[in-house]
């Protein structure tokens, strides 16, 4: 047990008297840790004092004519304000007994007093009080040396990281919880230790630890605990986060032993990556086999390593793969897998992530994307036979995604804008600027929107009322713009071929 005021008065030895009532002092007072003994009669000695010290007075910074309480308060709040766990003063040295002003001072000031007999010496109480913090720090250093050799040996059973982490949650009668490289709670001890609100605030906690990419560590108070968290992993490759709380802040040994765990977790983490990307390569191989037909052989596979594949019918999702960080898309996508089984199954793609999932993982593609701020192409569902064919609606979908803002782009959507949609990407482009040049030299020349009104009304089939009341304008006005564009483009535009001409290149400008 560590020194305290209440250990040092129940001494028989040292025949110190209380004489400020505990029934009078805040609560605790007597239970607060002492720090050290320090003797001054200093008439300010606070700048060579610290929280938790207990002071040692003759009384000699006291006017002899000092009786009441007001002429020790002053004196008094002082030490107060600094954290002194409490006051003795010496008797029969320079006054007979304690001045009663200055107990009812200390009373006032909620300062515990007592009084040290003549036949005591100073040197004696400090003594105490040192021999006590030694023989705390000693049964601190034995505890921590056998806590850490009980974590040493939960590291070695099967499962060695949830050993661990269990062992340190009952050594230190805290609660342990660890976060995947997401920030999402991979496991906690006890259980059932965590409360939403509580929960919630450690994950937001955890989440910004890691999106520094930084080795670090940080501490946030919530519902009356202090809550530490501390990356695991090294900088740019951070493989999670530590948190721990509990009804009290850790002293040394206890953060020694934490110490020591971190560094277990974070060799556990470190060799389930390179564990993860021997069967990242198994996963390639997989995938390979799926798109070449041979369907039955992956599936056996799969159920041995994972589980089942998929059921049909599945789409395939086709993602860029993150220049870094692709350990904690890796992690993320195993813990989708271990929450969906039989839903998911993911490779690495010739540099890219290829996703093959049922529709008992909807949100799949949008979370991924949203978390790690990644580009995705989405087939339509087929069988496992048409896998190829899905393979390259991902690949165009991937493209479309990575020229527009959308993280997620399905091929149902660009198969529903056409073919025409497509001449946006290819060299079309140029010859459809020039062929609109004249328009948009127009309308920047005279403020006129001629372009707009040849899109809407090409959009409503060449139907002038329609489109002109989209517009919020005549028809007549419509039918006015539509035969100056005509003159400036040199085209009759009442001929199919013309019109399909014009919209195509209207397409390919995204004019």
């Amino acid at each position: 047990m560590p020194p305290t005021l209440r250990r040092l008065l129940s001494n028989p030895e040292l025949d110190l008297r209380l004489l400020t009532s505990e029934s009078a002092l805040p609560a605790q007072a007597l239970d607060q840790v002492v720090q050290w003994v320090h003797s001054s009669d200093l008439a300010d000695p606070t700048p060579f004092l610290s929280d938790g010290q207990v002071l040692l007075i003759t009384g000699t910074q006291f006017a002899p004519a000092a009786t009441t309480a007001a002429d020790f308060l002053p004196y008094v709040e002082r030490l107060r304000a600094r954290g002194l766990a409490g006051l003795g003063f010496g008797t029969e040295v320079i006054r007979d007994g304690t001045p009663d002003g200055l107990v009812a001072a200390c009373l006032e000031a909620g300062l515990p007093l007592f009084e040290v007999p003549y036949r005591i010496p100073f040197i004696a109480v400090s003594r105490y009080v040192a021999d006590l913090t030694a023989e705390e720090l000693f049964a601190r250093n034995t505890w921590a040396l056998k806590a850490q050799r009980a974590i040493s040996l939960a590291a070695l059973r099967p499962d060695g990281l949830t050993a661990t982490l269990a062992e340190l949650s009952r050594q230190l009668d805290h609660w342990v919880a660890l976060f995947d490289a997401t920030g999402s709670v991979d496991r906690v001890f006890p259980p059932d230790a965590l409360g939403a609100s509580t929960l919630a605030a450690v994950s937001a906690e955890a989440t910004r630890l890691l999106r520094t990419r930084r080795r670090s560590s940080g501490t946030i108070v919530t519902g009356g605990e202090t809550l530490t968290l501390q990356t695991l992993g090294t900088s740019g490759q951070l493989r999670g986060v530590l948190a721990l709380g509990g009804a009290g802040e850790l002293d040394q040994a206890g953060q020694q032993v934490v110490t020591s765990v971190i560094a277990l977790a974070g060799l556990a983490l470190e060799q389930n990556t390179a564990l993860d990307r021997a069967v990242g390569h198994l996963r390639s191989g997989l995938w390979h086999v799926l798109v070449s037909g041979d369907t039955q052989l992956a599936s056996d596979i799969a159920v041995q390593m994972w589980g089942a594949m998929p059921a049909e019918p599945v789409r395939v999702a086709l993602v860029d793969s993150p220049i870094d960080g692709v350990d904690a898309l890796s992690e993320w996508l195993e813990l989708r897998v271990a929450e969906h089984p039989g839903a998911l199954f993911y490779a690495a793609d010739d540099g890219r992530i290829v996703l093959c999932f049922s529709s008992a993982a909807p949100t799949l593609v949008v979370d991924l994307t949203a978390g790690f701020g990644l580009k995705a192409g989405v087939s339509d569902a087929v069988g496992y036979a048409d896998l190829a064919r899905a393979h390259d609606q991902a690949t165009q979908a991937l493209d479309r995604a990575r020229e527009g803002d959308e993280g997620v782009v399905s091929f149902d959507t660009i198969s529903r804008q056409g073919v025409l949609a497509f001449l946006a990407r290819t060299d079309a482009r140029e010859v459809a600027r020039t062929t609109l040049a004249p328009l948009i030299t127009a309308d920047e020349a005279n403020g006129s929107v001629l372009v707009l009104s040849l899109r809407t009304w090409l959009e409503h089939n060449g139907t002038f009322d329609s489109a002109a009341r989209e517009l919020g304008i005549h028809r007549h006005t419509l039918r006015a713009r539509v035969a100056e564009a005509e003159r400036l483009l040199g085209r009759d535009l009442s001929s199919f071929h013309a019109r399909a001409d014009l919209w195509a290149a209207l397409l390919a400008t995204r004019a």
